[in-house]
C-alpha cells in the first residue's frame, strides 16, 4: 500500500507566556523573568495513513487533535527531531473557513473556493451546481452577514464537497446541515464526492459516525496516541477512559 502521511517521533512542546497565565498567578510570578512554562500538546506520536484510508481521530477537548492536523499541514512546526511526510495534495475543510460576513455569496464562492486549491476558471465551472445543491438561489447576492447559520453551513458544504485534493483533513462532519432532506443530500453526496477513491483523516466527537465511516481510529489522550484498526475496539477503550478520568473531575 501507499504511504501518503508518514509520521515518526512526532512532539510538539507550546511555551506559555507569564502573561498567558490568570491574574493571580501573574502576580505572584512578578518577579519570575523566567520565560514561561512549557505545555507539551503532542508527546512522541508515530502514525502511518494510507491511500484510501479512512482515518477517525478521537480525544477530549485539548487532547491535541486540532494540533496534529496543523502539524500534517504544516501551518505550525514541530519540535526538533519530529518527521513528517506527506505525498499528495492536501486540504483542511471546516464549515464557514475562509467566509466574509460583509461579502455576498456570490463573492465568497469565490473567495472560500479558491482557499479550498479551486481556480477562478474551475469555481466558475461549478457556480451554478454549487448555488443549486446549496438551494439558494434567491439569495446568491445577500450579504453573509443577513444568512442564518443553516443557510451558512448549507453553503460552506455545497463549496466544500466541490474542493480537489488527495487527502482531506476534515473537522467535525459536513453533512448535518439543514432540513431532513438537506442532511440526506449532503450525507449522499460527502460519500459520493469526499470518501470515495480519497485519504480521509476526520476529527470528530461523534463516536457513531466514526464508527460508521472510518476504517481504523487514532485515540489521543494528553499528547499520547494510539491507533487502533478496530474502531469498535478503540470507542470501547475510549469511553472506559473517559467513565475513569471522569471519577477524579
Amino acid at each position: 500500500m501507499e504511504k501518503v502521511i508518514e509520521i515518526k517521533n512526532l512532539t510538539k512542546t507550546f511555551r506559555l507566556s507569564n502573561r498567558q497565565l490568570p491574574f493571580t498567578k501573574r502576580l505572584l510570578r512578578l518577579f519570575d523573568f523566567r520565560e514561561g512554562r512549557k505545555m507539551i500538546a503532542l508527546d512522541n506520536i508515530n502514525l502511518e495513513i494510507y491511500k484510501g484510508d479512512s482515518l477517525g481521530i478521537i480525544g477530549h477537548n485539548g487532547s491535541g487533535k486540532s494540533t496534529l492536523l496543523k502539524l500534517i499541514i504544516g501551518a505550525i512546526e514541530a519540535d526538533q527531531g519530529s518527521y513528517i511526510k506527506t505525498n499528495g495534495k492536501i486540504i483542511r475543510l471546516a464549515l464557514g473557513m475562509g467566509f466574509d460576513n460583509n461579502l455576498s455569496a456570490r463573492d465568497n464562492i469565490y473567495l472560500n473556493g479558491t482557499i479550498l486549491g479551486l481556480t477562478f476558471i474551475q469555481i466558475g465551472e461549478k457556480f451554478d451546481e454549487i448555488i443549486a445543491f446549496s438551494e439558494l438561489e434567491d439569495f446568491i447576492d445577500t450579504p453573509l452577514k443577513f444568512y442564518s447559520s443553516g443557510m451558512r453551513s448549507r453553503l460552506s458544504f455545497a463549496i466544500a464537497i466541490h474542493a480537489e485534493a488527495d487527502i482531506f483533513l476534515i473537522d467535525e462532519f459536513f453533512g448535518d446541515v439543514g432540513d431532513e432532506m438537506f442532511k440526506q443530500k449532503s450525507q449522499k453526496a460527502f460519500e459520493n464526492n469526499l470518501l470515495k477513491g480519497k485519504t480521509i483523516i476526520h476529527v470528530s466527537h461523534s463516536l457513531e459516525l466514526l464508527l460508521k465511516q472510518c476504517d481504523r481510529i487514532f485515540v489521543i489522550e494528553k499528547g499520547k496516541g494510539r491507533l487502533y484498526n478496530n474502531p469498535i475496539d478503540a470507542i470501547n477503550d475510549y469511553k472506559k477512559n473517559r467513565l475513569n478520568l471522569s471519577k477524579f473531575d
